[in-house]
Formats: structure tokens, sequence, C-alpha cells
């Protein structure tokens, strides 16, 4: 009986999956796309809060009357304020500061002191030529008494030769001895005159110890301190001061400005302008042209203006930034009565639907305005309605803007 062996067959039923388990898988690989959709949407949706949210800067402008005398100036220009008389009051003597008495905003008047310094040199040098005056003088004294003799002595020795008792030697050598005296006193005189002069230089060196001001003013800047070294020339040390205190004449302050030497000609000596401080912008005050600098800047092709207040203000101080409206000497008259409100800067009027627009800034809200232009004046425009002086009107930003949108003011 002969048996066969049979090859065994692969159960391929065994690698099938079960159907509930192909459902479940697809079920958790859809909840996990679902899931992660989700947080995309979460992350996408808080990003547009949060720029929704951030509040667009914006750059704003003040509208002006229109009445406002610069919107018709011929020229503007900015420069700063300057004093003529400015000084830095500094010793003439090298010495210690023993005592100073100069404080910025100090009102000082002309001759007040300032400082004080240490005079123990100068006082010495004065002292010792005090005492070589009085040697001098002390010599000449006995000079002098010497020479009484010496005229008496030529006197004998005269008599003696006319008498032939006498040598012609014995008289030449009297004549001497008085000349000689002579000329010793006439030396001793001129010592003395020597000792004199050095005297007063001493005395004025003393006198140099004490510092004053030059002129009515007030100090502006305290250079120096009590126990430094000050010089009226750099030591080159840098350890020797060579000011005190630097003096302004408040009387003197006017504004100095560059002008483009293209448009030079549009100003004269005596112009009337307007200028306006940068820490009081609606403050306008009124000046007139001093002087045009009869030279030109070549690196800037600029010319220096000087105008004079026609009235001081305690408020205008040294080096405060100011610009200036150059009028015209057409009387305001000739020009016509303009019926605009106020006056805004061209950069804040913008076109929807073609009609001109500003979008104004109330309690950090914006509110879309629309309004009625007239003529521009350089870099304004005259509103004729929608306006008023004092609004404030956005000139620029970087977003595009809506009416009711929150924006935050660029400082």
């Amino acid at each position: 009986m002969s048996t066969t062996s049979t090859p065994p067959k692969h159960d391929l039923g065994s690698l099938k999956i079960d159907d509930r388990l192909r459902t479940t898988g697809k079920t958790g690989k859809r909840l996990g796309m679902f899931a992660a959709l989700i947080g995309v949407l979460v992350i996408v949706g808080g990003l547009l809060a949060a720029f929704r949210s951030r509040k667009p800067m914006v750059e704003v402008a003040a509208a002006r009357p229109a009445g406002d005398v610069r919107a018709d100036a011929l020229l503007n220009a900015s420069g700063y304020i300057t004093p003529r008389r400015r000084a830095t009051v500094a010793a003439k003597v090298t010495g210690q500061i023993k005592e100073i008495y100069a404080e910025e905003g100090l009102h000082v008047k002309a001759g007040q002191i300032l400082a004080i310094l240490d005079c123990s040199q100068p006082e010495a040098a004065l002292t010792s030529a005090k005492t070589e005056r009085d040697a001098t003088a002390a010599s000449l004294a006995d000079l002098e008494v010497q020479l009484a003799n010496a005229e008496r002595e030529l006197q004998r020795a005269e008599g003696l030769r006319s008498a032939g008792v006498n040598s012609q030697q014995a008289l030449d050598s009297a004549r001497t001895t008085r000349d000689s005296l002579r000329s010793k006193i006439a030396l001793t005189k001129e010592q003395t005159r020597a000792a004199e002069a050095r005297i007063g230089m001493s005395q004025q060196d003393v006198i140099n110890c004490t510092v004053r001001s030059p002129y009515d003013g007030i100090v502006v800047s305290k250079d120096a301190q009590r126990g430094e070294i000050v010089s009226p020339i750099s030591a080159g040390g840098g350890f020797t001061r060579t000011g005190i205190a630097t003096v302004v004449d408040m009387n003197s302050i006017e504004i100095e400005v560059d002008v483009n030497e293209s448009y030079i000609a549009r100003v004269t000596p005596g112009q009337k302008v307007i200028a306006t401080l940068d820490a009081y912008p609606d403050w306008q005050i009124p000046a007139t042209v001093r002087t045009v600098i009869p030279t030109a800047d070549r690196q800037k092709a600029t010319v220096k203006v000087r105008i004079s207040f026609d009235k001081l203000d305690p408020r205008i101080l040294p080096d405060m930034g100011v610009k200036v409206a150059f009028l015209s000497n057409e009387p305001p008259a000739a020009k016509g009565k303009t019926e605009a409100k106020a006056l805004i800067p061209n950069s804040s009027v913008h076109s929807e639907e073609g009609k001109p627009v500003v979008f104004l800034v109330k309690e950090g809200k914006l509110e879309r305005r629309a309004v009625s232009v007239g003529r521009e004046h350089g870099s304004d425009i005259e509103v004729m309605a929608g306006v008023s002086p004092g609004d404030t009107v956005v000139v620029k930003s970087a977003e595009a803007l809506k009416d009711g949108q929150a924006v935050e003011i660029k400082q």
C-alpha cells in the first residue's frame, strides 16, 4: 500500500481583515484630520483676531483757521533762536576757583561777580613789587644826600683851583663824582618808575582774579566748579577749564534761518515775518527781517537771514526751533476776502467716488467726513465746509482706514 504526501496548503483566509476593524481605522483617520483642521482654523482665527484688534498708526495735524496770514506767505523757512550777544566768560589769569556764584538761570547785571579765583600768587607778586619799589626809593634818598655833598666838594675844589692851591685833576675828580651821582639818581628814579609799573601789573592780576559779567543777561551754562583750575588758554591736558560760565543777553534774541538761494530774491530787509515756535505751534509771533547776510553757503546752497522780533517774550529761549513765513508787502485787502473755514494739509484729503473726504480723529476713533475744498496754498488746501479750525485730521497712514475704526496717533 503506497501512500502519497501532499504539500500543505496556505490558509489565505487568515490574512483577511475583519470589516469591523477596517471601519474603525478609517474613522480614526477622519477624526485625526478633522482635529488638525480645527487646530489650523483656531490658529488662523486667532491671528486674524489679533490683526483686527491691532490699532493702525496714523499721523495727524490740526486744522488751522483760514484767516491765518501764513497761508499767503511768499516763502516758508525754518531755523533757530540765536542771541547776537552770547559770551563764554573766562578768567584773564590762570588760577584755582575759590568761589563761584554763577548758576544756570541766574539773571546778572553788567559787572556782577560770577567767580573769584585764588589770588595768593598775584598778591605775593604785588607785595614783592611794592618791596622792590620801597627799596629803590630808599637808595634814591641816600644818593641825593651824596649828591649834595658832592656839590659842596666841587664848589670847594673850584675855589681852591681859582686860588692856585688845588690841581686840575682834583677839580676834575670832584666834578666827575658829582656827575656820576646825578646819573645814579636818574637811573634810580627810572627803576622806581619800573617798580611802580610792576605794581600796577600785579594789582591788575589781583583784580583779574574776580570774574565779572560783561553785560546784563542770563547765565545759560555753568562751565566750571569750585576747586577747578581755569586758564585763558587751553593747557592741552584736558584738566584745565577755559570758561567759567556762558552769559546770554536776552535783549539780543533773534531768529536765524537758512533760505534756499533760489528764493532769496523774495526776502528783503524790513519785510514782515510771522514766526511760530515749535514749542508753541499756535502762537504767531510778529517779526521783521533785520538783514540778509551777503554771502551764500556753497555746500548747502543757502543764504543766512537774521530776523528780529517786534516784541520780546520770556517764553522765547535760545536754540529753540522756529518756523517763519515771509509775508508779502501787498495789503491784505487787495487779495480779496476768502470764504474758507480752515486750512488742512493736502495729504489729508482723499477721493472717494470722485468726492473729497477726510478722516477726523475723535476720542481715538475715526470719523469719515465729506468736505468741500478750495484753493491750494503750497502744501495746504482750503476747506470751505466739513472741517472746523482745531479739528484733528489724519495726514498719513500705512493702512486703509474705515469710519469708526480705533486708531493710535503717532507721536
